[in-house]
């Protein structure tokens, strides 16, 4: 999916069941709906090429080589008015495709001083990120990551996590007009140990 106004990255599929992203001065997103509630997930991913560290705390300029995002069905616990009618009209423009009530994000950019986590500046509230990796982390090597979404959403939220809605792979190297190679597999959901 894209964007609007920005050129769509290339994801493809990669026969081990991974996803390749390849991206020059563009960004997008794949997503997949997923049911059930949070546990934990695990991936591993690489990135050969990226954009250099950006502000991802701030709209406009907040490139990142690739990002995991996790949608929820359900409003955080102190959700306002304000950010009910935000998401209305987000979903007005997304047409069929239901939007999450709220996201966590793990990425791969940024410059790793970023508080943990942070507001998204798109999501009015509802999204809360993390970076796991900043852009200046080794290229071309695998990274392997486990996050505990229950309590990420505690820790980002408040209350108990609804269930889960979909899984979210993303580019955006627009600003920089950066180029991108990254690969992400193993994707998966289980019991946190």
């Amino acid at each position: 999916m894209e964007w609007h106004g920005v050129p769509p990255a290339s994801f493809r599929l990669l026969p081990n069941g991974g996803i390749g992203v390849q991206a020059e001065a563009q960004g997008s997103f794949v997503w997949r709906r997923v049911q059930g509630m949070p546990a934990c997930l695990g991936w591993r991913w690489r990135v050969d090429q990226g954009p250099p560290p950006t502000d991802l705390t701030q709209r406009g300029g907040d490139d990142r080589a690739i990002s995991i995002s996790v949608g929820f069905s359900g409003w955080p616990p102190q959700v306002t008015m304000w950010q009910r009618t935000q998401h209305a009209m987000a979903q007005a423009a997304a047409g069929s495709h239901p939007l999450p009530r709220s996201v966590l994000t793990y990425v791969w950019g940024g410059t790793g001083r970023e508080p943990v986590p942070f507001a998204s500046p798109y999501l009015a509230g509802l999204g809360k990120v993390r970076v796991l990796r900043p852009a200046e982390a080794p290229r071309g090597r695998w990274f392997e990551e486990s996050v505990n979404l229950a309590a990420d959403w505690r820790h980002a939220f408040g209350g108990e996590p609804p269930p889960l809605q979909e899984i979210v792979i993303s580019t955006d190297v627009d600003d920089t007009r950066s180029r991108l190679d990254a690969r992400v597999e193993a994707i998966r959901f289980g019991p946190c140990r």
